[in-house]
């Protein structure tokens, strides 16, 4: 999988699990709550992902949402 160089990649746990597979994720520092949507790589091969799972995350560069690239 290739990424731009200036993405950012995180670390949280998902709190909350929405419809359209949308997670609500607590960063790590637990600092902030951010919203975050599934990559297609883990939708093709259904990779399920629950509440209370710790994800791997790349930040969208306009802040705001997030992609769940990873689970741990």
């Amino acid at each position: 999988m290739v990424r731009p160089k200036d993405t950012e990649e995180v670390i949280g746990g998902v709190t909350e699990s929405l419809p359209n597979a949308l997670f609500r994720v607590q960063l790590d520092g637990g600092a902030e709550e951010i919203l975050a949507y599934l990559a297609g790589k883990m939708r093709l091969h259904r990779i399920r992902v629950l509440v209370g799972d710790r994800v791997s995350l790349v930040l969208d560069s306009y802040g705001g949402r997030a992609r769940i690239v990873r689970r741990l």
